[in-house]
């Protein structure tokens, strides 16, 4: 979330080549324009009443700058339908706001697609917020609404098993992650909220919250967000990385008074609460975890204060510089982000700020939120997509192949401009039209429900942005897809969460988009393009159980196409383990590689049979 009383963004970074015939007549004005200013600002000092303590929210307002023209015509005709009625999702998020205004009011919540019981589909799991402190106490409630579980009986049809499940929890809920933590072939839940985690173990017999006992429960005055699973020492077990956001109690948040419209109390921005440390834990593969936060390097201190700067939002991992090891990519609210490079001894060096991922194209932090990662140019480098506050362009930090420095590339790629002046939450990378090029989904929505009311060019309510990737070819990689072309993706809610799943076996991706304090909106993927794919679910060995980290690798049309098998994705949230690679006209792969969490490749003979799942096992 943005700071709303930051100085408007440089004006560099919202130039369009028409604004290059009125900088000179600007510059002109500049010297005058500068004293006027400076004499304002003294009037208003001075004339300021001093007892007034109420802090006004000034948000920025700023439209978006021109797209980049392209002809739509070339792009896909894909349109996704609002089937959440129909699929059985009677979710309702509770976000917990009667107008006290407290910030985690709106910033829930998560969703994650994943297989819990082994049936071979994608069921789906919300984590939900919880009533507010008051009613709790009128009513004895246990303050927690709970979270819900769905699922899947193979055709994108969804019951409801939560109570026989035992996966409800009772806390404030945010995010979710999940993975096979005690590898015994069954995928384990973990929660992040307020007031502490849950870790929901996998059995025969349903689930059993475990985090005191395993050591992930947090503490009390924790206020934990997006989370996930991966294996950062290489033992070939699944260690967890918890962001937590700032330092948060009512109380302090009842002594900020803050206000949009000088009157009514308003949600403030996060540089007003003191930022937190982030937990690493290390999986002691006996059950438990250790918490080696400070002794693995990922505890970083503002260097003037010496106190704690993070304000995690979002958290992805990947192999940046391709030596075998998982690095950490960490999205934070106002101040850099980071880039913690594994330096293969359990330790970790943050180089967010000299990598380039610190901070956009302008030396500027921003209210970073989701995040994805992906290989989206097909050119073996990376791209680190990261959703930001409204009036802040969405980030796309790429890095050529095993390259350590970024630049954010978002305006010459094309998602820069079109998504400005929206305030963006889930962010994740997928193919949905299946023609072996990652695009890019956005869930947008605003904090204030009556921002408009300030800030006209804003709305609480905005629609999600699909992005379609036209590959290196065209003017820019991502072109927006005009919501009226994309069918029922055009609504506009208030969104947060977001994630992906082949929810009814056709091969194509679904999305559910997460509304705070509203119903879910679960998408089905219509599209009908002919295209060819083939999905790959990999299996580890006895030896090796550990599938979270590995690279899928195919040739096809001769193309090199790269997928990461995680489920750590976007905001809150997590998208299916399984990894679909599309292959548009190509109607055969020339090879497939397993490159396997520790490195070892294995290469699976081919021709394969398209247009299904194939389970690939690791051979030793």
């Amino acid at each position: 979330m943005k700071d709303q009383n930051e100085p408007a963004h440089d004006p560099e970074e919202e130039l369009v080549p028409e604004d290059d015939a009125i900088i000179g007549q600007a510059l002109k004005w500049s010297a005058v324009a500068f004293v006027a200013i400076g004499a304002v600002v003294a009037a208003v000092v001075l004339l300021r009443p001093k007892e007034d303590t109420t802090e006004v929210v000034k948000e920025k307002d700023a439209g978006a700058i021109e797209s980049l023209v392209t002809d739509e015509s070339v792009i896909p005709s894909v349109r996704f339908t609002d089937c959440t009625e129909e699929a059985g999702i009677d979710f309702v998020h509770e976000s917990g706001a009667r107008g006290e205004k407290f910030l985690p009011e709106t910033m829930g919540g998560g969703a994650a697609f994943f297989d819990y019981d082994g049936d071979g589909d994608q069921d789906l799991f919300f984590v939900n917020g919880a009533p507010p402190a008051s009613e709790v106490a009128a009513t004895g409630a246990t303050g927690s609404v709970g979270n819900r579980l769905y699922r899947n009986d193979g055709h994108g049809r969804f019951d409801d098993v939560t109570a026989d499940a035992g996966i409800a929890g009772s806390n404030w809920g945010m995010g979710a992650a999940v993975g096979d933590y005690d590898a015994d072939g069954r995928i384990d839940v973990f929660t992040t909220g307020i007031g502490g985690n849950h870790l929901f173990r996998n059995t025969a017999d349903g689930f059993v919250e475990l985090a005191e006992a395993a050591g992930v429960a947090g503490s009390s005055d924790q206020w934990t967000t997006s989370a996930g699973f991966f294996d950062y020492d290489n033992d070939g077990d699944l260690d967890l990385f918890v962001c937590n956001y700032v330092r948060w109690s009512r109380e302090i948040d009842g002594q900020l008074n803050f206000t949009l419209n000088g009157t009514d109390r308003a949600y403030g921005p996060p540089t007003n609460y003191a930022g937190t440390f982030s937990s690493l834990y290390r999986n002691e593969s006996d059950g438990t975890f250790r918490d080696v936060s400070s002794e693995a390097g990922i505890q970083v201190t503002n260097s003037v204060t010496g106190e704690p700067m993070g304000k995690a939002l979002g958290v992805s991992f990947v192999d940046i510089d391709a030596d075998g090891w998982q690095d950490i990519v960490v999205a934070n609210d106002t101040i850099q982000n980071h880039l913690f490079h594994n330096n293969h001894d359990g330790t970790f060096e943050e180089i967010g700020a000299s990598s380039g991922i610190g901070f956009d194209r302008s030396g500027k932090a921003t209210g970073a939120m989701g995040i994805d990662i992906a290989d989206f140019r097909n050119d073996g480098g990376i791209g680190v997509g990261i959703g930001n506050f409204a009036n802040e362009m969405s980030s796309l930090f790429v890095a050529s192949n095993a390259s350590m420095f970024f630049s954010d590339d978002a305006m010459g790629e094309g998602i820069g401009s079109p998504s400005r002046a929206h305030l963006s939450f889930g962010l994740f990378f997928f193919d949905y039209d299946l023609d072996g090029r990652q695009d890019m989904l956005q869930v947008n929505g605003h904090l204030e429900e009556s921002i408009n009311e300030v800030q006209p060019s804003q709305h609480y309510m905005q629609p999600p942005q699909l992005f379609w990737n036209a590959g290196p070819d065209g003017r820019s990689c991502f072109v927006e897809v005009p919501t009226e072309t994309a069918g029922d993706l055009n609504g506009k809610l208030a969104g947060r969460g977001s994630a992906f799943a082949d929810i009814d076996g056709d091969g194509d991706q679904d999305v559910i988009l997460v509304q705070v304090g509203a119903r879910p909106i679960l998408l089905r993927n219509d599209q009908a393009l002919g295209h060819h794919w083939v999905r790959i679910e990999l299996v580890g060995s006895a030896a090796h159980p550990n599938t979270i980290g590995a690279t899928v690798v195919a040739r096809a049309g001769g193309h090199t196409l790269r997928r990461q098998v995680t489920a750590t994705r976007s905001y809150l949230s997590q998208s299916e383990l399984p990894v679909t690679i599309g292959l548009g006209t190509a109607d055969a792969l020339e090879s497939l590689e397993i490159v396997w969490p520790d490195g070892t490749k294995q290469a699976v003979p081919v021709p394969i049979e398209l247009e299904r799942t194939h389970v690939i096992r690791r051979a030793d």
